[in-house]
């Protein structure tokens, strides 16, 4: 329920508050004087988009305050899930700046438009002359039907049967497109990897094959070159051996002659011990090269399959082609099993099918046996409000499983006798349709979560005996939620518990729309003034006298 409303710097709007009746409010005032703005703020506090071209001053940001009292609305799980603060008293805030950033805040937390959106759908619901399309909507009228005929637990369990069947469609779809590409690739992925796998190939093969390559290649003169060191060496006479021995001898000799050369033949044993192992290194590497042409022709035709595949591949190791080796083999074992997998996606997408089409039907069981309940009871509210010969038609269409159920409907409506149903937007006139709309709202008000209803206007087309009766409806409806009418109706107005006048004030640089709240004989005066003009009679008085005595 609003408890109270502010608009500040908004349109024609510099200040303005009001504090609604928790039963049957009633606003009106001139045409133009700004009612309609009142309804854009509330919009913005609904989560509406905002537009900087909507303010009054431009150097001043404009703030819209909304104080609600959510504590018999069952809210808390919602403010738990957007992890907002659950009081018994909501505050929302809207603020646009001058450069058009647009802040939203509930109970003072930041909160983005979406949840502000969501959040006030909650708590109040505008309906007004011109909502003509929404109600021709089929998405619309099935939220209707699903309200009167109390469907929340099957659309519950179907939602969750929906949900599991797109998901195993979409598996088997993706899985069936999947299956072609491997088909498509299957013999060309075979080829490749028997390709591949012929080979037998190992981790670092390359490398090791490329050096020893190279050792074959030039086995000869590797062979010669070791064995002019080796000579060098092992000179009998001249080698290098020979006069590192001599060398050693001489250094012992030095030694003992002089403590100070110990160093020197200490640094000479390190060179002469690493000269030795140089020598047998050399001799080892010698005994192992052969020139062998047959094993230099396998290593070479070995590489030049490794270099082909990985040219063909665009790879540069053998580690890469083994990698594709394994991709590939990955794909022939799917495609070799391409047949189970697909049965078996099938066979849960048709399990899937059935349990959401089972769910369906049950959802589409309980809508159609209220059928026939929602057309008579919109057809006597209709007859209530002077349209005694209306026709309410539901035209019910299967369908196959969609996110909302299983079925299209469309409301179909006559106002006159003898006029065969058709849809909305066809037959209704502004009066008819105003009607139209308020009997449904009045016919779902407690059953829709609608804490908080503006009517802006909806009596727009009615008059005389219609209007009371309408009148008389709204004040059902204020007994169990907050109701709010926007009316240029003083038979409507009369039966307001508050009245608020809503007028332009232009003794300011700019003109302001400023609303208040009526006193009785202000009341008394404005009634007549609706009935008669800007100099009421005294017979305007008293008509006006008795409608608030009704």
């Amino acid at each position: 329920m609003l408890k109270s409303l502010s608009i500040s710097n908004y349109a024609l709007i510099d200040q303005l508050h009001m504090q609604p009746s928790s039963g049957l409010s009633m606003i009106t005032g001139e045409t133009g004087a700004g009612k309609s703005i009142m309804l854009g703020a509330v919009g913005l506090l609904l989560g509406n988009r905002s537009d900087t071209k909507a303010l009054l001053h431009e150097d001043r940001k404009c703030v819209i305050e909304g104080v609600f009292d959510v504590a018999n609305y069952g809210l808390k799980e919602f403010f738990d899930q957007a992890e907002l603060d659950y009081e018994a008293t909501c505050i929302i805030r809207r603020e646009i700046s001058p450069a058009g950033k647009s802040r939203s805040f509930v109970n003072d937390t930041p909160v983005l438009l979406d949840a502000l959106k969501t959040l006030g759908g909650f708590l109040m619901d505008v309906h007004s002359q011109h909502d003509t399309l929404q109600l021709g909507e089929g998405s619309y009228q099935l939220r209707l039907i699903d309200a009167f005929a109390q469907t929340q637990q099957e659309i519950k369990n179907y939602k969750a049967d929906f949900k599991t069947f797109r998901q195993t469609q979409k598996t088997f779809d993706e899985l069936s497109k999947r299956a072609v590409e491997l088909q498509k690739e299957a013999d060309f992925n075979q080829f490749q990897l028997e390709e591949l796998s012929v080979l037998g190939l190992k981790a670092n093969e390359q490398e090791e094959l490329e050096s020893t390559q190279e050792i074959l290649e030039n086995a000869e003169e590797i062979n010669l070159k070791i064995n002019e060191m080796l000579n060098l060496f092992q000179d009998e006479q001249f080698g290098i051996s020979h006069g590192m021995a001599q060398i050693q001898h001489g250094m012992q000799s030095l030694e003992r002659l002089a403590h100070v050369f110990a160093a020197l033949k200490e640094r000479f044993q390190a060179v002469n011990i690493e000269l030795k192992d140089i020598e047998e290194s050399l001799a080892d590497e010698g005994s192992r090269v052969e020139v062998d042409f047959e094993r230099l022709d396998e290593i070479r035709d070995r590489l030049s399959k490794i270099y082909q595949l990985q040219k063909k591949h665009g790879l540069a190791s053998v580690e890469e082609l083994m990698d594709l080796e394994k991709d590939l083999a990955d794909k022939v074992f799917q495609v070799q099993n391409l047949d189970e997998t697909l049965s078996k996606a099938k066979q849960e997408l048709d399990e899937s099918r059935t349990k959401v089409t089972d769910s369906g039907k049950l959802l589409r069981k309980k809508r159609q046996g209220s059928f026939k309940d929602f057309q008579s009871s919109l057809e006597k509210l209709l007859a209530g409000l002077g349209m005694e010969n209306s026709k309410v038609v539901m035209e019910h269409k299967a369908i196959e499983p969609a996110a909302n159920g299983m079925d299209e409907i469309e409301l179909l409506f006559s106002a006159n006798k003898g006029s065969a149903p058709q849809p909305l937007k066809k037959v209704a006139s502004g009066g008819e349709f105003s009607r139209l709309l308020f009997a449904i709202k009045y016919l779902m008000a407690d059953k829709m979560a609608m804490p908080t209803l503006i009517f802006d206007e909806i009596d727009t087309g009615i008059s005389g005996e219609v209007a009371l009766k309408m009148v008389g409806m709204m004040q059902d409806i204020s007994k169990k939620h907050q109701v709010i009418c926007i009316t240029h109706l003083p038979q409507v107005a009369g039966q307001g518990d508050l009245h608020y006048y809503v007028y332009k004030d232009n003794s300011l640089a700019k003109t302001v729309s400023k609303i208040k709240l009526l006193d009785e004989e202000e009341r008394v005066l404005e009634l007549a003034k609706m009935i008669s003009g800007a100099s009421p009679s005294a017979s305007a008085i008293e008509s006006a006298k008795e409608l608030l005595r009704r």
